[in-house]
């Protein structure tokens, strides 16, 4: 299986309380495994105030819903061994 890494990195965001944000991430190969999302070193899972999806196979995104000043803080993103923050 070949090693994924990280093509394009998260890009620091600025958002207003109550807003939605959407970080993205490109990978080198589709259908990659191993792939995690954290806020704050807390992994998040797929719900109604986080939306995780993936786009064309390689663009991994996460959406956060109508954020509030506890979801300051980094995100981030992790492929096997590779990971990207913003």
């Amino acid at each position: 299986e070949p090693d994924v890494t990280i093509v394009s990195r998260l890009k620091d965001m600025e958002v207003f309380e109550g807003d939605d944000v959407t970080f993205q991430c490109q990978v080198s190969h589709e259908n990659a495994r191993d792939v995690e999302w954290k806020l704050q070193d807390v992994a998040l899972q797929n719900n109604e105030m986080n939306e995780i999806s993936v786009e064309k196979g390689k663009i991994h995104k996460l959406t956060l819903r109508k954020v509030t000043e506890q979801d300051i803080g980094t995100i981030t993103f992790r492929v096997g061994p590779h990971t990207s923050r913003a």
